[in-house]
């Protein structure tokens, strides 16, 4: 089920870049999408990565986020409410099975990736009219993708649901934050600057994602580098959360 991956190199000059500490500026709506995403990210990553004790504590920090983000919620819906416990019970089955291939159900992948599509539809249903809040849900529901694919194999996107992100792939995902980045104007902060050189690097290995392919491997042939890319997409996220409303769009 685990394959071995390895790192890009050019992705390795932008390993020491400081990860910016988020502010919750979204609503707990969005914040919960982000979160949601995030401990399900941290859970392939504590399969894929060798059972490590600190994407495990990760996942357990990022359930905690997505708790207070929900609790955040003056009326969560019945449908927010229940899609985000079997959220919840599915990532904790993740950790709990043997380090073995075979001690993981063959349809877990299916379900998993289910639990979270449920969240996240759930969560826009009650959201009403989005537009760039959804940015780092967008940056780290791509994540989980290239994560899956990298470790577990497709993830099954909400198909049925093609007009929201929920139900695209990096084909639709990329020029989409493509167009919502080029408003923000790095040339007046440099703290949009670093995030748009970011996204380049980040870009170029997302769009290795080779979905349309039923073979598991990257659209180049080369391995694909999901340490690396989990780690640019959270601190890409994060930034974009510290930006929050500051985030100036281009005077015209």
């Amino acid at each position: 089920m685990i394959r071995k991956v390895l790192l890009y190199p050019l992705f390795g000059l932008f390993i020491g870049l400081a990860t910016p500490t988020p502010a919750a500026e979204l609503a707990p709506l969005e914040l919960l999408q982000v979160h949601a995403c995030r401990a399900t990210g941290s859970l392939l990553l504590f399969r894929g990565e060798g059972f490590q004790e600190a994407h495990a504590n990760r996942m357990q920090a990022d359930l905690q986020a997505m708790d207070r983000a929900f609790h955040d919620i003056a009326e969560p819906s019945a449908a927010l409410r229940s899609s985000r416990d079997i959220l919840v019970t599915q990532l904790q089955r993740g950790v709990s099975f043997g380090h073995k291939e075979e001690d993981v159900p063959w349809r877990y992948p299916q379900e998993l990736a289910k639990a979270l599509r449920d969240v996240l539809i759930a969560a826009r249903a009650q959201s009403g009219p989005v537009g760039t809040e959804e940015l780092p849900a967008k940056v780290e529901y791509l994540n989980v993708q290239y994560l899956s694919r990298a470790y577990i194999g497709t993830f099954e996107i909400a198909r049925e649901d093609g007009d929201s992100y929920v139900g695209q792939d990096e084909r639709r995902l990329l020029p989409d934050i493509d167009q919502e980045l080029v408003p923000l104007d790095d040339k007046a902060d440099p703290a949009l600057a670093k995030l748009k050189t970011r996204w380049g690097f980040l870009r170029a290995a997302l769009s290795d994602l080779n979905s349309q392919s039923n073979a598991l491997v990257s659209a180049s042939g080369r391995p694909y580098a999901p340490v690396v890319v989990d780690r640019h997409a959270r601190s890409m996220s994060g930034q974009l959360l510290a930006q929050g409303k500051s985030a100036s769009p281009v005077s015209p």
